[in-house]
Parts: structure tokens; C-alpha cells; sequence
């Protein structure tokens, strides 16, 4: 136990006898608080005053105006990481924010989004995504989160290539990269919870591209949308009112060891591709069963 007296503030690292507090009274270092935060925001720049603000104003676009439903939310952990992926989609996609929201609100436990270093360059928009729980994707990060912190973080296998597909193009999925996702969730040992989503696609449909301001602006895809034929710049703030349903997979896992330095290339396509093909046949059998986009 150590010992350090009232009248002296406790110095890290320093252990202090009762003969050094010349009869003092003294007290154990148990009893002295930490000395207060003056900031919310975590490591990855997340804040949860942020994020409950965000909530705040979030929840009635999410409950009123999209009228999301869940369908085995139950089968994401309470406790402990998992690495969440689902279908990406919309010019200026809202499945990300959707997700966040519902799994925050509903089960109360934080979700760190994975995105393109690209968010984090943009003025202002990449200070608010970091507040808001956004993360650089990169192996070392959702490592951390998964592993060591036993955090949920979302990513889209599909990438830039999801959002950029035109309207005629939705609920198909594009490939999943070189299946990254997976072998991070085997060097991480937790298990990949596919999620589809469908309504993304028709919030703010893309009806072409312009590939010379996309090169103009250094943007991924520059997007002309049905939202913005309607009401022109404003388009890029108002969303249609399209439903969203949400379907939580079953966990998948791994039998590998993790924190391996390499997993076969095979085996991690061939996960890549078992997932993909599960998702991809849930939203086939999603929109079977929706009578229309807007109710569901």
C-alpha cells in the first residue's frame, strides 16, 4: 500500500512513506482522483459529446424520416470486438451513419466508422468525422480497436466503388478488394458480422458521374443525383425518404490462430468471397420480399 499525505498533491511514480509525512495526516493513494479530463475526445479523435449531439439530431431522420427497422441486431456482441461490414451504397452514402446510430442508440455500445484517409484531409468535414467516431482505415488501426480494445468498427469492403455505382447498378455488389477485412479479423481473432442494407440505394441515387470534376476537386467520383436535379446544390443536403431495413448475418469466425504475421491468400479470398456471396443473396432476397422503397 502506498501512502501519501494530504497536504502534498501525489507526484506519478513516487511512493512516499509515513515517515516522510512528519506526522502528517495521511490517506492511501486509492482515495486521491485522478486529476480531471479536459477534454471528451479519445486516442482516435472521437468525442462522445459529439457523438450524443450527433445522436440527437440524427434520431429523427433515422426514426421518422428513413423509419428504420433492424432484424437480428441480437447477433452483434454486447461485450468484446467485432468487425461489422455491410453493403455501401448512395452518392452520399447514409448506410454508415444508419449503422452507427441504430447500434449506439439500440444496444448502447460505440462504433468506430473505417473510411479513406481521404475524410480526414478535407477541412472542417474531417475534423466532424473524427469527432464522430471516423477512423483511417488501415490494418494497424482496426487492429487496435479489435484486439486490444475490444471495440465494434465498421467497414465497407466495396470502398469508393460502392457509392460511385449509378442508380441502374444498385444492390449489385462489387468485389471486395483483396479481402483485407478478413485477414484482419483473423490476425485480430474476432468475428466478421455481415450486415445488409437495403434503402441506401435510393436516398440519394446517382444518375451519372463527372469524371473532369472529380479530377478538378480531387475527389473520388464527382456525383449528379436525383436529389440534386430536384433541388440543385441543395440536393447534396436533402436525402429522399427511402425505408431502411437492416439485416444482421450470423457471426462468422476464423479457425486460425491470430496474431499470425501472414494467412494464406487463399484462405482469406475464400472468406472474402463466402461473405460477399452471403450478402449479396440476403439483399436478393430483401428486396423479394419489399413491396416498395419508400414503405417498406
Amino acid at each position: 500500500m502506498e501512502w501519501v499525505p494530504k497536504h502534498k498533491a501525489p507526484v506519478k511514480g513516487e511512493r512516499l512513506t509515513p515517515a516522510a509525512t512528519n506526522g502528517k495526516d495521511w490517506v492511501t493513494s486509492a482515495t486521491v482522483p485522478d486529476p480531471p479530463r479536459r477534454s471528451d475526445v479519445d486516442e482516435w479523435g472521437r468525442s462522445e459529446r459529439i457523438r450524443q449531439l450527433a445522436r440527437t439530431l440524427y434520431d429523427p431522420i433515422y426514426r421518422v424520416w428513413f423509419r428504420t427497422e433492424w432484424e437480428g441486431l441480437d447477433k452483434i456482441p454486447s461485450t468484446g470486438g467485432a468487425l461489422l461490414v455491410a453493403n455501401h451504397a448512395g452518392a452520399l452514402p447514409q448506410d454508415a451513419p444508419v449503422i452507427m446510430h441504430g447500434i449506439e442508440t439500440e444496444l448502447g455500445r460505440p462504433v468506430y466508422g473505417m473510411a479513406d484517409y481521404f475524410f480526414r484531409t478535407v477541412p472542417v468535414v474531417g475534423t466532424l468525422w473524427s469527432r464522430s467516431g471516423g477512423v483511417v482505415a488501415n490494418p494497424d488501426n482496426a487492429y487496435r480497436l479489435l484486439n486490444q480494445q475490444g471495440q465494434l468498427a465498421l467497414v465497407f469492403p466495396e470502398g469508393s466503388k460502392g457509392p460511385s455505382k449509378r442508380f441502374a447498378e444498385r444492390y449489385h455488389l462489387r468485389r471486395f478488394g483483396r479481402g483485407g477485412f478478413v485477414e484482419i479479423a483473423m490476425r485480430a481473432g474476432v468475428p466478421v458480422i455481415p450486415i445488409a442494407v437495403i434503402g441506401s440505394e435510393e436516398v440519394m441515387p446517382m444518375l451519372f458521374r463527372v469524371p473532369a470534376l472529380s479530377r478538378l476537386l480531387r475527389v473520388p467520383y464527382f456525383p449528379v443525383t436525383a436529389n440534386m436535379m430536384a433541388l440543385g446544390p441543395l440536393g447534396f443536403l436533402f436525402p429522399l425518404p427511402a425505408k431502411f431495413k437492416l439485416r444482421v448475418l450470423d457471426p462468422i469466425t476464423f479457425d486460425v490462430t491470430p496474431d499470425l504475421d501472414h494467412y494464406p491468400r487463399s484462405a482469406v479470398m475464400e472468406g472474402a468471397e463466402r461473405i460477399r456471396a452471403d450478402l449479396q443473396q440476403t439483399l436478393y432476397d430483401m428486396l423479394a420480399e419489399r413491396r416498395s422503397a419508400w414503405f417498406g
